[in-house]
């Protein structure tokens, strides 16, 4: 994962995505079309997919069909009721100041890139999108574009369109959530985490703020049930793998995230966006 400090994502949903000037790739889908890339810091990257003006750009050696997954998940999250139209304004605007985007990357050569400095990135293996776990009951390699899709929404989107909610310095009011669940105020992960506490991330490498993006991340897709089957493989980092343990464990960060006025999703993106 990219250092959260230059995360930035956009795609747009239309069958009229590419300019008149913009060479058609390969593999498009009902919804989505690959288009040619050459942006500036990023043309290393040769294609990309654009979903409500974020940017999905993909390696040489990504396949076009785990882009396209790719692509379909974030527009299930940010527009979860598929109904053509963005759950969240505000939290798409901030994106789009943040010049958001995803890369998609085969060999970690790949990441040897310079985007923009004003531009906010997150990074995402082909070979772990893994489009099958929804259709094979959750079970196998999880599919990481859940995390990283929904990484690149809370960071540039969720954190400055409510920085004194879900911002990720101190004494907001997701961070205020997970200093309880990590039992304690730490700036760094210490060298043991209290017997109280559910969030336990040991990523030493993993400051303040990555640790409350991981925080919602861990949050939100258990309370939207995708981590049900996977408490043996996350219990040593994050034991609320439900929705019932969230609700009745961490009532602070379940009762932000079920706020109808941030119109978090309800449903967890497949990769089938249907609009």
């Amino acid at each position: 994962m990219f250092s959260l400090s230059f995360i930035i994502i956009l795609l747009i949903i239309s069958t009229n995505s590419c300019d008149k000037n913009e060479e058609v790739v390969a593999g498009n889908d009902p919804n989505f079309t690959i288009i040619a890339n050459d942006d500036s810091g990023l043309s290393s990257f040769n294609r990309k997919v654009q979903v409500f003006g974020i940017d999905i750009y993909a390696a040489k050696k990504v396949e076009d069909e785990r882009l396209l997954h790719v692509a379909n998940i974030m527009a299930q999250f940010l527009d979860n009721d598929e109904d053509g139209n963005v759950d969240n304004q505000l939290v798409l605007d901030a994106m789009i100041q943040n010049r958001a985007f995803v890369v998609m990357w085969k060999s970690e050569r790949d990441l040897n890139i310079n985007p923009p400095d004003d531009r906010i990135g997150q990074d995402l293996g082909n070979d772990e999108t893994i489009i099958n776990w929804h259709h094979n009951g959750q079970t196998g390699q999880f599919d990481a574009s859940l995390e990283e899709i929904f990484h690149i929404i809370s960071h540039s989107g969720y954190a400055y369109a409510y920085p004194s909610i879900f911002g990720e310095g101190a004494g907001t009011s997701l961070t205020d959530a997970m200093d309880v669940a990590r039992g304690g105020h730490f700036t760094s992960v210490p060298s043991t985490y209290p017997a109280s506490a559910w969030y336990s991330y040991d990523d030493t490498t993993c400051d303040y703020q990555c640790m409350t993006t991981e925080y919602i991340y861990w949050a939100m897709t258990s309370i939207l049930g995708a981590q049900a089957n996977r408490l043996d493989e996350i219990g040593h980092e994050w034991k609320l793998n439900t929705r019932t343990k969230v609700e009745t464990t961490d009532a602070l960060i379940y009762n932000l995230l079920t706020d109808s006025q941030y119109a978090f999703p309800t449903v967890l993106p497949d990769g089938t966006y249907r609009h």
